[in-house]
């Protein structure tokens, strides 16, 4: 068992019990994307639809000695139309779940978010980050470091709820959310302290659900017991938060790759928001990382379905 796979086997094998739920792979044509998707078939977490120009994904295959003869393969002309293809394969109901491939991510989403033919809902598609860091005693979601650049307050009500949603299927009843900014206190000058305040308020209103909110907090006190006590911060989420509520993408993508790079943390990523639940990877991720998205998306997809 790999670092990733050890950090998430409990969501993992909460996803085997689950059983393979169908799983529409756009452009799986780069070794870890393949091999992710066929790992998480023979984990017994999705069955992958592969949806890719065929001569190409045939040669690849062939290289890592992989039997495509398991899989069903859609052919397509080109990574465009494997995004497309594959997002179709959902509006149709024949896939529970979707997984980037080997192309870039603009391209990707654009076929998701595409008004008339995409899978887009009322909310605001967002990404979250499951982190598994071995200093810290819980799962960290971090949100939103992948999609939204600069978040006004409203789409940062649906990138909170998204990730709430998110900590409900994988069983935390009542998640925390540290809403994070440079400091903890109230400056006009710093929207972020802004955004923090109204993003509670709104919780205290019922525009959020689910969750205990608290911000503006700065990383330190959102963190550690010790920081927000030294400072004199009373709070039902300092020191112990589920949620990482970032102020915009920048941040976030920098918190997430410091996390992975310097602190050895094991990461999953999903997107929220679409009518089913997308496993947006980066294309240098391994394939462990892919399997722990797939069973996350897994688990998502079965909350889906009972709900």
């Amino acid at each position: 068992m790999t670092r990733d796979e050890h950090a998430f086997a409990d969501i993992i094998e909460q996803a085997r019990a689950n059983g393979p739920r169908p799983m529409a792979v756009a452009h799986p044509c780069s070794t870890e994307a393949l091999l992710g998707a066929v790992e998480a078939a023979e984990q017994g977490i999705a069955t992958p639809i592969l949806v890719a120009p065929q001569a190409k994904l045939q040669k690849l295959a062939a290289t890592l000695d992989i039997d495509l003869g398991r899989f069903e393969v859609i052919d397509v002309e080109h990574s465009h139309a494997a995004a497309e293809r594959a997002v179709a394969l959902v509006r149709g109901g024949f896939a529970d779940m979707l997984m980037k491939g080997s192309l870039h991510t603009d391209e990707f989403m654009a076929a998701v978010l595409d008004r008339s033919k995409g899978i887009r809902t009322d909310r605001r598609v967002s990404h979250v980050f499951v982190m598994k860091v071995e200093s810290y005693p819980r799962y960290l979601f971090i949100t939103d470091a992948a999609i939204n650049i600069e978040p006004e307050l409203e789409a940062k009500r649906d990138i909170c709820q998204n990730a709430i949603d998110l900590c409900h299927a994988l069983g935390i009843a009542q998640p925390k959310v540290a809403i994070l900014s440079a400091v903890e206190t109230i400056n006009p000058k710093i929207r972020s302290t802004l955004d923090a305040a109204a993003l509670c308020k709104m919780a205290d209103r019922g525009q959020i659900k689910g969750g205990i909110l608290d911000g503006p907090l700065a990383f330190d006190n959102a963190i550690s017991h010790e920081a927000a006590d030294t400072k004199g911060i009373t709070s039902p989420v300092a020191g112990e938060p589920d949620i990482l509520l970032v102020p915009d993408l920048e941040s976030g993508n920098m918190l997430a790759k410091q996390l992975t790079y310097l602190a050895a943390a094991a990461s999953a990523g999903i997107v929220m928001g679409a009518r089913v639940p997308i496993i947006l990877t980066s294309r240098a991720d391994d394939a462990a990382g892919r399997i722990a998205s797939a069973a996350v998306a897994n688990v998502l997809a079965a909350s889906h379905k009972k709900a």
